[in-house]
């Protein structure tokens, strides 16, 4: 991957990026808090058990040290690539959270003691500069989900660990010392995720177009049904305020899902080269994704089991629906058709990712086809007998359709018909529509030269 090819003297470059960053920081922060300060009233979003946090006056120092690490940061960069995004995910980090301070005020309610000594030194150079406004997200939670995503990158071993403990520690020092509410740490979360994700590093960015597939009428009604989940979400999160609040997060999930249906672009999942999701997207789109395994599980209760279709040599090939991580070690190669629901796969492990629900078009089929050929290639070069699992959420459609093309493509099948009859033989519950027998039909021309 491009992260690991290591540049030296990139780190000039980080301090360029610092020179700006900081600067850049200070002044927006300070006006915002500046901007809050002058309003004639500023509310605030706090729970009753909050009283019972302590003020630990010790946390300071953690919570004071994810400047240091920002700094660091930036000039420990493996290449240009990873500077880009880093530092796009900073600056992109500050412009959410200002606007969100700026459209959305809110204040720390709680009046701190006191302090003396040398941690209370430490507080009273932040009050200098820091006021109780400036709440949620919390700007501080924002930049440590950031930094945590850098720091265990550039770590190995037990330093993965030191990682997590000291941003843990930095984490929960928002509320000991007294800097934020509550509410700020699960927004300020959610913020960092989505700077991870418009920004990524080992995943497909979600700016890019998915050049093998075109929008459609079922994009559009699809999208349609998620827009219209997260809108229902959010009236019902402004209706039974405060508690409802908690309701944004899946409004938030489903109107990503809605976007990547009307963008066509499957790899807002951020899918993994191992099967994962990556970090951001399993956090931003959780919601969604625990609904999509409880679907695939609802609607394949009567049909759990994967079903053997076909065996060439010493390759068996299985369809099934996504499997768990028992079932998943039945398998020495699987091939995974599914964007939107993460594998846990420690098998040699293939993937073309496609929208649930969608048929694939021809131009898909052909690239997925061409996948699965390599697939197939690696297990027939293997001695030991193999077993295949082709999958997808279900087992119902994008990966039969996928399989059918293989067939037609392997001259195991003439027909689209009859490369259905092979896979309804022994999963007879498969039901391809029409739509997908006629892109099946598009991509059999292709593969007689009869077809751009």
């Amino acid at each position: 991957m491009q992260i690991l090819n290591k540049e030296t003297g990139t780190w000039k470059w980080g301090i360029l990026c610092l020179i700006f960053l900081a600067p850049f920081f200070f002044l927006t922060y300070g006006f915002a808090n500046h901007y809050a300060s002058q309003l004639p009233n500023v509310p605030s979003i706090v729970y009753d058990w909050e009283k019972y946090i302590p003020l630990w006056s010790w946390s300071i120092v953690p919570y004071w040290s994810i400047d240091l690490f920002y700094g660091l940061s930036l000039l420990l960069c493996w290449n240009k690539f990873e500077l880009k995004q880093h530092a796009l995910r900073l600056f992109s980090a500050q412009l959410i959270s200002i606007s969100c301070f700026l459209l959305f005020p809110l204040k720390f309610s709680f009046e701190r003691p006191p302090l003396d000594g040398f941690f209370g030194l430490w507080f009273d150079v932040l009050m200098g500069f820091d006021k109780p406004f400036n709440q949620a997200p919390s700007l501080h939670i924002v930049l440590l989900v950031i930094l945590w995503d850098f720091f265990r990158r550039h770590s190995s071993g037990q330093w993965k660990y030191l990682v997590d403990l000291w941003s843990f520690l930095i984490g929960i020092s928002v509320l000991t010392t007294w800097q934020h509410h509550f509410i700020d740490i699960p927004t300020g979360l959610l913020a960092g995720a989505l700077c991870l994700w418009l920004f990524p590093i080992t995943a497909k960015s979600p700016f890019k177009k998915d050049d093998l597939q075109t929008l459609t009428p079922k994009h559009l009604k699809l999208g349609s049904y998620y827009l219209c989940g997260a809108l229902l979400f959010l009236i019902l999160a402004y209706l039974f305020q405060p508690w409802g609040l908690w309701l944004l997060y899946p409004a938030i999930s489903l109107f990503g899902v809605a976007l990547s249906y009307y963008l066509v672009r499957p790899h807002f999942f951020q899918k993994q080269a191992d099967g994962s999701l990556s970090i951001a997207a399993t956090i931003l789109f959780a919601p969604y994704l625990i609904f999509a395994w409880l679907n695939s599980r609802i609607w394949t209760k009567k049909h759990p089991e994967d079903s053997q279709i076909l065996k060439i040599e010493n390759t068996t090939i299985f369809l099934g629906r996504i499997p768990t991580r028992s079932t998943i070690q039945k398998y020495q190669t699987v091939f995974d058709c599914v964007a939107e629901l993460p594998v846990n796969s420690k098998n040699s492990y293939f993937q073309y990712s496609s929208l649930d629900l969608i048929p694939l078009q021809a131009d898909q089929l052909q690239r997925a086809v061409e996948v699965f050929n390599q697939l197939m290639a690696a297990a027939s070069s293997q001695s030991t007998q193999q077993h295949v699992l082709i999958f997808c959420a279900l087992g119902y459609s994008r990966s039969s359709a996928i399989l059918c093309a293989w067939l037609m493509q392997q001259q195991h099948a003439t027909q689209v018909n009859e490369a259905i009859q092979i896979v309804q033989s022994a999963r007879p519950w498969v039901r391809l529509n029409d739509v997908q027998i006629k892109n099946l039909n598009t991509y059999q021309l292709k593969l007689k030269g009869s077809a751009s």
